[in-house]
Order: structure tokens, then sequence, then C-alpha cells
């Protein structure tokens, strides 16, 4: 017998993975590229979102950066103070870049947060026009990256502003996910999305050496930005002034101000709104007066700010007068703008702050005046887009410690937070678009709550919907982050049994099971379900929503039969509360759907999904995320039935508008992928399932951790490929690093750790290790045949394995009273032409051989041959499989005998 053509019992990786709406679980997992037409690029625009200033003085850093970016994947930086003039420059550079060639794209990115980063790609996404850019949830890092390596697309210049935090770029040093993390795991670094094309440059701003570094790789490509010499800062205040100033009085200001460029035009504006009233001379008199109050606000310094203390001392100088004058004569101006200095610092949207004005008649003439006076004083600016507004950094921070110092701060942040409140909008699909402008503004206060408890109240309410919104886009340590933050104060201010402390307790079951931290998560859905039923009743909306989630974590811990429970009777409660139609009841038959099917009851789960995915088509459409789910769900229950051919199809549509709808790394798009290139895998296609599964697993690495379940599942999954494809080494490599880590995090009877037991002892197989094999496959049989029972699909396939490990050790007796008692379970369960059926059969015809009854395994084998051609093709390898090993056998047959079989046969 040729040990290689015995085939293993088909294995299943039984993880569980519940979407947001209806159930979406994993199996195998892995991304297909899907080729889309697209229309003709637009002609090359730029997002630069601030005018050209027209007073600008030439710097000579403009000749270091245009050589440096002149060459291929040239990377610059320019390193100085705050407010020294780095952004000015490279406006002015970017416009001239614009000037000299039409043909090239102009990109700015500012770099201050990630979402600040993540939201300038999304501004090149829609310059651009590329695909899918008009989604709120496509990934567009990916999008973008992969547009300007595409040398197609032309010329290009990304602008990357404010880079000051090395972290928010590197993995090292992880900003969104924290080394203290529930995960333990960085995001995904942003310096991966900055290509290093041939086609394309980059100039980088940053106060940080460190951060210019790290980004350009070269110290040579640096160059430092220093305050203004004498000759330019006389130059810069003539042209903002007029050429009558007088150069005496000039240098006397540049020298009180340290030649900041910032100071100095905020001075300039101060004086030209006041002319001619106000002079240089008079100016530098206030500037003098001003250092009492000055050294005050000075003292309040704190943290990195330090190193910019020379221009934070002459940014304050001007700013305080300037403040002072507009509080005096334009008060509201000056609450504007002690208002803005709570938002994060850039993309504030006028929408929100032209409601503090809507009390009056006139408001709409009141904030015009206002924002006027602020960007007149230089105060603030109006971005491109001439609907947003933002400020310098320095003139936030002097704003904010001047309300701390004056004891406004809190006043201030009351305000903000009834502002955000109001504004955020509630957690619905619909509403990514808002969530996804207005999230930086709420990931702003996450560090400084306000201190009063009415305020803190509302302060976690906005932290509860944006934790939604992180949560929806795969951020789970954000969400954590934010709903941590909620509850604790709910539970604090409010109570532990007020509605919203245990919704929020519920959220952050949710983020601790999207970790894959199922204890915990089973912890906290046990203790607010508890909660509600004694608070709310138990037929409540929320106490039933808090059923469902426990039911999931049951799921996901492999306590299928426990989640069943829970969800019939949530099905018969919603049923009569409800009706058939209602979202809710959909929810429920998927997630019980989902149950059945990881018990093996495939003809139940079929049933519900087909009912759930026509009513969740006809009343949500087509693209709706409950409906993805639903057909992915389907396309699982048809790919255990062994109908691949159909699960395909149902699945490369689910990928599709998946990668449109979220983005190619959201994690519904990543579980749709993988669960393709499994089906293509099932269907002999080991390459093609190989590819998707390494982009998967690569993803699900760097976006979750090295044992997140979703990762250690594409792990697994890659082995079963390896395997397929004669890499026994790779297989068995993977195989133990997901085995060990998996007995680590779920304990030795997971589902999932027999899973890997079982894979493992495939693998052994392979490479002719069979009492290695023979005592893994023991041991999930019986733990599978106490847990799952006897008859689970599962259960069956570790009794095929080990069949198969004594048929190889010449154990026949052995190995064919198994393989009697598997055909007849998977013919009564499955059908005679399931394709675990049909595996059955193969083993059989070769245990019968091996016994000597060579006519018998004839016989059986020539049965498996015709089944295995109509259900799995001609070409499939366990049919070519199955067909040379009949070839083999009828060639041993002397020919007198072939011909009286033949004639049976007729």
């Amino acid at each position: 017998m040729t040990e290689a053509s015995y085939h293993n019992g088909s294995i299943k990786a039984s993880v569980v993975q519940l979407g947001t709406g209806n159930a979406a679980r994993d199996i195998f997992n892995g991304p297909v590229t899907v080729v889309h037409d697209r229309p003709p690029n637009p002609a090359p625009w730029h997002t630069v979102p601030f005018r050209r200033d027209e007073d600008f003085v030439p710097r000579d850093r403009l000749d270091d950066i245009r050589r440096t970016c002149a060459r291929p994947a040239g990377c610059a930086a320019l390193v100085g103070l705050g407010g020294v003039g780095k952004s000015q420059i490279a406006i002015e550079y970017a416009y001239q870049v614009r000037d000299e060639s039409p043909s090239t794209w102009v990109f700015w990115v500012h770099a201050g947060t990630r979402a600040r980063f993540e939201e300038g790609y999304r501004r090149i996404a829609e310059a651009t026009k590329m695909d899918g850019w008009e989604d709120p949830k496509a990934d567009v890092l990916r999008l973008v990256r992969r547009w300007l390596c595409d040398e197609s697309n032309g010329r290009w210049l990304i602008v990357v502003d404010n880079a000051d935090d090395a972290s928010i770029f590197f993995q090292d040093l992880p900003q969104d996910r924290t080394t203290d993390g529930p995960d333990n795991t960085p995001a995904e670094p942003l310096f991966d999305f900055l290509p290093q094309s041939s086609n394309g440059s980059i100039l980088v701003t940053s106060r940080s050496w460190d951060a210019a570094y790290r980004l350009t790789g070269n110290h040579d490509n640096i160059f430092e930005v220093q305050p203004m010499n004498k000759d330019d800062a006389v130059a810069l205040l003539r042209r903002k002034l007029g050429s009558i100033v007088s150069e005496n009085e000039a240098v006397q200001l540049i020298d009180a101000l340290d030649s900041m460029p910032l100071a100095l035009t905020q001075a300039a504006a101060f004086i030209k709104q006041r002319a001619p009233r106000m002079t240089l001379s008079k100016y530098i008199d206030e500037v003098h007066r001003s250092d009492v109050h000055r050294v005050r606000l000075l003292e309040k310094n704190v943290g990195d700010l330090r190193r910019d203390a020379r221009a934070i001392n002459s940014i304050i100088v001007t700013w305080q007068i300037s403040f002072e004058h507009i509080q005096e004569r334009t008060p509201t101006a000056a609450q504007l703008l002690s208002l803005m200095s709570l938002f994060d610092r850039q993309g504030i949207p006028e929408s929100l702050l032209q409601k503090r004005y809507k009390v009056n008649d006139d408001h709409n003439a009141d904030f015009e005046d206002d924002i006027q006076t602020l960007i007149n004083f230089s105060l603030v600016k109006v971005e491109a887009s001439e609907r947003d507004f933002e400020m310098h950094r320095l003139v936030q921070f002097s704003t904010k410690k001047w309300l701390e110092l004056n004891n406004e701060l809190e006043q201030w942040k009351k305000t903000y937070a009834m502002l955000m409140d109001e504004s955020y909008p509630e957690a619905h699909h619909e509403n990514w678009p808002t969530c996804q402008a207005l999230f930086p503004h709420a990931e702003a206060v996450l560090n400084s709550p306000p201190k009063e408890a009415d305020t803190q109240v509302v302060w976690a309410s906005v932290l509860s919907r944006a934790a939604w919104y992180a949560r929806e886009m795969g951020q789970y340590n954000k969400a954590y982050e934010m709903d941590l933050a909620a509850f604790q104060t709910w539970e604090m201010i409010l109570g532990a049994e007020h509605e919203d402390t245990l919704a929020s307790l519920n959220s952050l079951g949710m983020d601790v099971n999207r970790q894959g931290r199922y204890d915990e998560a089973e912890a906290m859905h046990q203790q607010a379900l508890q909660m509600r039923k004694r608070v709310l009743g138990v037929d409540h909306p929320s106490t039933l929503a808090s059923m469902s989630n426990l039911a999931s974590t049951y799921s996901d811990q492999g306590r299928w039969a426990d989640a069943q429970v829970l969800e019939v009777q949530l099905l018969e409660i919603h049923q009569r509360k409800l009706g058939v139609d209602h979202p809710d009841m959909l929810t429920s038959m998927a997630n019980l759907a989902s149950t059945y099917r990881m018990q093996g009851q495939w003809d139940e789960a079929e049933a519900l999904e087909v009912y759930v995915l026509k009513t969740s088509t006809e009343r949500l459409g087509v693209d709706h995320p409950d409906t993805l789910a639903s057909m992915g769900n389907l396309a699982l229950t048809y790919m255990d039935q062994g109908r691949w051919r159909e699960a395909e199809a149902l699945e490369v549509s689910v990928t599709e508008s998946r990668k449109k709808k979220f983005g190619w790394d959201h994690p519904e798009t990543l579980r749709s992928m993988a669960n393709l290139a499994s089906m293509y895998r099932e269907q002999g296609q080991a390459r093609e399932a190989e590819a998707v599964e390494v982009q998967v697993m690569d993803i699900r690495k760097t976006k979750f951790g090295a044992d997140h379940p979703d990762t250690l599942s594409s792990m697994s999954n890659l082995a079963s490929t390896y395997v397929e494809l004669n890499r026994w080494r790779e297989a068995e490599a993977l195989d133990m690093q997901v085995l060990e880590t998996r007995k680590k995090r779920f304990g030795a009877d997971h589902p999932d750790t027999l899973t890997s037991m079982n894979n493992l002892s495939v693998t052994y197989q392979h490479q002719g290790r069979w009492t290695d094999a023979e005592r893994l496959d023991i041991q999930v049989v019986e733990t599978r045949k106490r847990k799952l029972g006897v008859d689970h699909p599962d259960t069956l396939a570790s009794l095929a394995n080990l069949a198969t490990a004594y048929a190889n050790q010449g154990r026949w007796t052995d190995a064919e009273a198994i393989e009697v008692q598997l055909l007849e379970t998977t013919k009564r369960k499955l059908g005679e032409d399931h394709p675990d059926t049909l595996f059955s059969m193969h083993n059989l015809a070769f245990t019968w051989k091996g016994q000597g009854f060579t006519s018998k395994a004839i016989s059986l084998m020539q049965d498996c041959c015709t089944r295995r051609e109509a259900v799995l093709g001609p070409q499939h390898p366990y049919t070519i499989s199955s067909r040379e090993a009949l070839a083999a056998w009828e060639s041993e047959v002397p020919e007198p005998e072939q011909a009286e079989r033949r004639l049976d046969n007729e």
C-alpha cells in the first residue's frame, strides 16, 4: 500500500467568530486579490489644507529639501522648535512643486495622531478617486499605499506634517495599543504605509530628531530649521506691516521674541489690526509688561513641551497680548478660542462651533465675526476645505494653560463635553462617516477627564459612543480603553446597577471577547446579565442582548450546548415579543444556526440560514453588514456539507463586498478571505489557498498579535495547506506553535486545542511517525467523545485518523473495526456522496486491500472513484488518488478475473 495515498479524515478547525449582527464564524482561515475595473484617474491635484502665504520669506532650507526630494524615493525632514516655521517652509515647497510640475500629485498628511494620519490618507483616496474611496470603512491606508506604489499613477509628493512622536509610526513604541494593553500587542506601524517609491518623495516636519531619523533613515537628509536670522526676520515684519518699519524697532521686537516666525506673525497681526494707534514701539512695551503673567504661564509648563521652552516663551508673549486684547474688545471671540482649544487641534469642524451661537437670531454673522477675528490675529487657520479650522500646538497649549490658571478650564470642559454629547451620533452603521470625522475630537479628551461629576457622566457618554465606532473599525484596544473609562466613571457616579453602567459593562465584555479573552468576557457578560435581569426584567431588550453576548462567548469557548440553551430561549422570547422578521429575531436565528453548525447539525443550520439570508436581503439590502454575515454563514454550512462550489460562489461575493465596504484589513474581511482560502484547499487548490492564508496570517499577526485566536486559526489553516503541499516540516512547526499557545490560552480540552492536536497527528502521519500520531489520536478521540459525542463530525474525523495510524502499522483488524463503523455513520448522517463519506470509503478499501481482500477492496474503490468524479471532479487530488489506487490494484488481478469482473459490472 502506498502510504501517501491513504487519506486522513476531514480536518475541521472549529474556531467560532461572531459578527456584529448575525453570527459569522470562522473555520479555516486567509485573501484573494480581486481586480476591479476602475475609471480613468483624475488630473493630478493637491490636498494641502492651507493657503499659500503671500508674505513668505524664502529660507535656505527650501533648496536643501528640493535637492533631497528630487532624488528617486527621496525623503527629507525639517526639524526644529514649534513655531520656528517648519510647516510654512513645507507649505511653500508644496506650492512650488505644483507650480513647477503640474503633473505631480501633492498630498498633505497631519501626523500628530494615528487618527489624523488616517484622515490624511482618506483625503488622498478621495482626491485620486481610487477604488473603494467612497466607503467610510475602506482600509484607506492599504488603498493609498497600493496607489502610491503604482508608477502608472504618476509622480507624487507627500508632506508628513507634525511627525513629532515616533511611537505613532513604529511598532516598538505603540500608541494606540500600549504595552500594558489588553492583548499586549501594538497597532500596525504607520511607517509601513510610507512607501519608498521611485516615482514619489516624502517631506517630514518634526520637533524630534529621533522621529525624523527613524522616518528618513539618514542624518544627511535631516535639516534643522533655526529661528530666523535678523535679515529674514526684518523682511518678514516688513512684508506683514509695510516697508516703513524702522529697522531699529524691528530688531528690538525680534530680539524680544527670539526671532520665532510664529510669534513675529502674531505680533504683526496684532499691530496691523490696531493700527494706527498700535505701533512697533508700543507693542514692544506691551511685551515687557507681560513678563509677570508670562512667568505664571510658563510655571504651568508640562511634559515634552519643555524642549520648546524658547518657542513657548516667545509665543506665550504674543498670544497673551492678542488674547487679552480680544477678550477685552470681543469677548465672544475669546470664548470661541477657549472652546477650540479643547478639540483635537486639526480638523476642528465649523458645524460644531456654530452650535454655540444658535441662541441668537443672527448667530451666523456673530460666528463669522468671531472666527475672522481669530484668523486675523493668526491664532487659528482655515483649512482648505473652508469648513474646518486648525490651531498651532503652542497656541492651543497657551490657551488651555491660561484657562487652567484662571480657573476656567473645567467650565470649558463641561461646554465641550455637552457639545460633543449633542453631536456624536448614535451607534448605527449609517453614522460611520460622522463618527469618523468626530472620533479624533472624542479621543482628544480621553486622558483629560473633567472633575465635576455631572460633566464626567456626559464625558463618559461620548467615550462610549466613540468606543462603539472603534470596535466596529477593529480597533479593539482603543475601544477597550474608552469603554473602561466610561464604565469606571458611571460605576463611581451612577452606581453599579444603573442602566448606563450595565451597558458599559456589556460593551467591555464585547471588547475583551474580540481580543480573545473569553474567560474575562464570560465573567463580564454573566455579571451584566444577572444585574439586568434583576434591575430591568427578564424580557427587557438589554437583558436579551446580554444573554446573546453570553451565548456568543460560550460558543467561542467551545461550549456549544450551553450556547444553544440560551439561543433557543432567546429565539422563543423574540418570536413571542417581536415577530419572525424583526432584526433581533433574525440575529437570534443566525446565532442558533451557527451553533447547530458547530455541533454538526448542518441541515438544521441550513434551514435557518437560508431564511435569514432571504429576509435580510429583502429588508436590509444585499450589501448590509448583517446580510453579508448571513451569506458568509450559509457558505460555511455549504462547505461542511461538502457543497464547495456553492460555498465558494457565496464566499467570493461576501469577500468582494466586505473589501469594498470595510477595507482589506477589517476583521470581517479577513474572516471571509480565510474561509475562501479553506474552500480552495478543500477543492484541491492548495497553492491558491496558501497565497491567501499567508496574507491573512501576516495581517492578523500585525493587527491582533501572534496569540490572538484569529491569528492562531490562520496559522493552523496554513499548516493544513502545507500538508497538502507536502511541506511537512513547515506544517509541523506551525502545528506545534499553535498547539502550545492554545493549550496555554484555552486549556487542553478546548475544541480549538483538540483541532490542533488532530492536525499535528495528520502531519506526523505524513512523516511516517505512526506511534506519535496514534498517541495524539487516542487522546483526541476520547476527549471529543466525552465533550462532543460519538457522532459529532469532529469525533468522526479523529476516529478516521486513528484508523489510519492503525492501518499504517499493520493493525488491519483494529483499523477495519473503526472504518466499518465510520462508513455506516457517515452514510447515515451525511449521505453517501458527502466528501467525508467518500474519505471513509477510500480508507476502508485500503484496509481491505491490506488484509488481502482484494476483490472487496476493488469493488469499494470503484464505487468511491465514480462518486468522487461526480462530486469533486476528475482532476481533484482525491479523485486522482482513488483512481490511481484502483488502477494499480486492478493491474494485479489476472486477466481472466478482470474479464469476469467487467461482465459482473455490466
